[in-house]
């Protein structure tokens, strides 16, 4: 039994998947026929993401976790605990947890709890709080937890479709993190509304009212910041500290990200929430600046669509946003909304464009919101020591390759993006089905589906990890990039003996073997 609280609980790694070819938005705007910048500068979206009939939820997922477990050298009986955050259910009952843990298989590591969670686009974050709360509770046995989120955002022919992308993050939670969580600093607000909703099991498509859910989106910000800044102000004072927080104490500022322009208009926000609680804002110098023609006495909620509220604010944050949250919407404006890994690509972006000398000693404050409603703003704080080989050096080296990854995909057509889409709707819960996808055209190391069957039991096969097309077994360790062990956050814990028994298997699937 551990006498303290596990120090600097948080992200010790960190992966991220998403699909191979993409659609141009400027080509999508012609071949939708909008006014061009509808979807580049209105939405301040470039590209967007999508999965064939070759992908679904569970193959996401199966691929960002053996991808981790790969890249950072670690063994499947190391984890404890492994939780999934996702909107895209393709079973009612059977959670993508209990597909992933295919991959453990091999170590013989049945031992690990967590569960799907499931709210709209915050689902990944309460897994991560979740994992967090497990390794500094009673519960933790010493070993790692891991988190995964993942979606494919898809909406049907219409305004709301630009707004699409798929994708999925893994996080590796333990103790001794170079992103540690504020103890104590979560800002939630939850409350009732139809913004955002899949009332359709038989439909991929949600249903969407797009000004109701900006609404809800931006009132849960003020919430959940009005909420954040209470709880430092009272650990402050608790410590002796006599000032009051403000955006510019976040190093950087990361959100869900449901498409960019949003949220330039939401750090905005942000800027707003202080000007209003400031006793007496200077408006010469500063943060502030030309905005002496705003009453302080106007109230949040009457200014969500205030046009001349959110174009002074946007223009007074500007050299905030270009410092603390333009890097962040790198994932985002080349992939679009991932949904559950939304804010988490965000955070992957920060951390690709920055070395760790930048980052070390900042707080990156992260807004995730999801519709219906929930929504948490909380805060990491980044590691001092930036050194080679320090935990931090490492994280940010396994990123740096994420906009080679993303250049590197393939461009489609509006018209085969369309195509796929439709063939998505036809085929959706078909049973049984061959997917029609290529195989050849995923990225190496991809988990995909290869049939469903009469009974709707998924199997899938993964892509080789060295360019060739033979599948590769479940829970196969065996990563091209040379990288270090990491050792398991406590050195002692017993170790599960690896599984001898049993012929090697070369699909894996969601139901019976």
């Amino acid at each position: 039994m551990l006498a303290t609280w596990p120090k600097d609980v948080g992200v010790i790694a960190l992966e991220i998947y998403f699909p191979s070819q993409y659609v141009d938005q400027a080509e999508l705007e012609q071949f939708d026929g909008v006014s061009a910048g509808k979807y580049t500068a209105g939405l301040g979206q470039a590209r967007m993401g999508f999965c064939s009939d070759r992908e679904d939820i569970n193959s996401l997922c199966l691929t960002v976790v053996q991808r981790l477990m790969e890249q950072n050298g670690l063994s499947y009986d190391q984890v404890g605990r492994l939780e999934v955050g996702t909107e895209t259910i393709i079973d009612k009952s059977k959670s993508v947890k209990t597909v992933v843990m295919q991959l453990f298989e091999e170590s013989g590591n049945t031992d690990v709890e967590g569960i799907d969670t499931t709210n709209a686009c915050y689902g990944g974050t309460a897994a991560l709080f979740n994992a967090v709360n497990w390794v500094e509770s009673s519960s933790w046995d010493g070993r790692y937890a891991l988190v995964v989120a993942g979606d494919i955002a898809v909406y049907a022919t219409g305004s709301a479709r630009p707004t699409g992308g798929a994708g999925a993050i893994a996080m590796l939670i333990g103790p001794n993190a170079p992103l540690a969580f504020d103890r104590g600093l979560r800002g939630t607000h939850m409350q009732h509304a139809y913004d955002f909703y899949k009332p359709d099991m038989g439909s991929e498509y949600p249903v969407v009212d797009g000004k109701l859910s900006i609404k809800c989106y931006l009132s849960a910000l003020d919430r959940c910041y009005a909420v954040y800044r209470n709880k430092i102000h009272a650990q402050w004072q608790r410590e002796g500290v006599d000032r009051r927080f403000s955006l510019e104490d976040f190093g950087y500022m990361v959100f869900h990200s449901p498409y960019c322009k949003l949220v330039q208009k939401s750090l905005a926000r942000l800027l707003l929430n202080d000007f209003l609680s400031h006793t007496s804002p200077d408006t010469e110098t500063g943060p502030f600046s030309g905005l002496e023609a705003f009453s302080r006495d106007v109230k949040l909620e009457d200014t969500y669509f205030d046009r001349d509220v959110e174009k002074a604010f946007m223009k007074a944050s500007t050299e905030m946003f270009e410092q603390k949250t333009k890097a962040s919407l790198l994932v985002s404006s080349q992939n679009g909304n991932m949904y559950t890994p939304s804010v988490y690509g965000c955070l992957a972006s920060v951390l690709a464009q920055h070395a760790p000398q930048d980052l070390a000693g900042q707080r990156i404050g992260l807004f995730s919101y999801g519709s219906g409603f929930a929504a948490t703003l909380y805060s990491l704080r980044v590691s001092q020591d930036a050194t080679p080989g320090s935990g931090l050096d490492k994280l940010c080296a396994s990123l740096f390759d994420l906009k080679a990854r993303l250049d590197s995909r393939r461009k489609v057509s509006p018209a085969v993006f369309a195509d796929n889409l439709q063939l998505r709707e036809k085929t959706h819960h078909l049973a049984p089905y061959v997917p029609q996808g290529s195989v050849e055209d995923l990225f190496p190391g991809t988990w995909y589906l290869t049939r469903v069957d009469e009974k709707h039991r998924r199997e899938y096969a993964r892509r080789s990890l060295n360019d060739s097309d033979r599948p590769l077994e479940a829970g196969m360790v065996n990563s091209t990039t040379a990288s270090e062990h990491i050792p398991s956050p406590v050195k002692k814990m017993p170790r599960i003996p690896a599984s001898t028994a049993g012929p090697e298997a070369v699909t894996i699937s969601n139901g019976d073997h």
